[in-house]
């Protein structure tokens, strides 16, 4: 692939965005490689996945402009559905998926960010949803996921106004798990993947699939959702393997995802 690298690390797989010298803007083009890339991934041999932007100053720097400028309505509609079937792919795929981002993440950088389970981010990010700037609206999810992540009110602001904000303010919002100094940030994302590679994958696959259902039910149907995810984990060689160690003050050498 042109844009898009990978790398296994163990049990952690690295989606790389790569087109620096366009701030790895989003086209048609890198989207495509980017569900190809996931598509490929291995989830017998992979755990968790980081996914991060190729050079120092930017994750992504959003959808590519140039391409946008002269779509129709329709093909502007069409665009939009790209990039959110790829947005949501990461978002319900099977295994955790975090975003180390490094720098600016504004427009579709933003939203594929948000599109991950936990982010992370360097000391120099920026992030925003620029578009009511450029006369449209956020298209690969912005106006649903900020609003889920950091409360309508605030995803209201950031978008109406257009108003980037820098690293500690995601914290503060929510926005981001964790601010780290550049130089530490893919470390420190390899160090919380491995954390989640260690513990039983098929518990922590249907803890996410929980999660992520769960939030778009009610409670009571929540509750049946977890019971579900809960009960499917029973008979399984990791569950058998995990209570057992418990129970005789032992660590378990190895969850097998079986």
């Amino acid at each position: 692939m042109e844009f898009v690298t990978y790398e296994q690390d163990g049990f952690v797989g690295i989606v790389t965005i790569n087109r620096p010298k366009a701030l790895n803007a989003l086209n048609s083009e890198v989207l495509k490689e980017i569900e190809a890339a996931f598509d490929a991934i291995d989830l017998d041999a992979t755990r968790a996945v980081i996914l991060t932007g190729a050079g120092e100053k930017s994750f992504v720097a959003g959808a590519d402009i140039g391409e946008m400028s002269t779509l129709t309505k329709e093909e502007g509609e069409a665009f939009g559905k790209t990039g959110n079937d790829v947005f949501r792919k990461i978002e319900t795929f099977p295994i955790p998926v975090i975003a180390a981002v490094n720098g600016f993440a504004l427009g579709g950088g933003c939203e594929i960010s948000m599109s991950c389970d936990i982010r992370l981010c360097s000391d120099n990010a920026v992030f925003g949803q620029p578009e009511v700037g450029l006369g449209i609206t956020p298209g690969f999810g912005g106006t649903q996921r900020l609003a889920r992540l950091v409360g309508a009110g605030k995803a209201k602001e950031m978008i109406y106004t257009a108003f980037n904000i820098k690293a500690d303010e995601a914290y503060r919002i929510g926005l981001v798990n964790a601010v780290y100094p550049q130089a530490e940030l893919m470390d420190a994302a390899k160090k919380m993947a491995a954390k989640i590679a260690k513990n039983a994958p098929i518990a922590v696959r249907a803890c996410k699939k929980a999660i992520n259902e769960g939030l778009d039910a009610d409670m009571d149907q929540a509750i049946v959702i977890e019971e579900k995810a809960f009960g499917s984990c029973f008979e399984t060689e990791d569950q058998k393997a995990g209570m057992e160690a418990f129970l005789n003050k032992t660590k378990v050498d190895g969850f097998k995802n079986k």
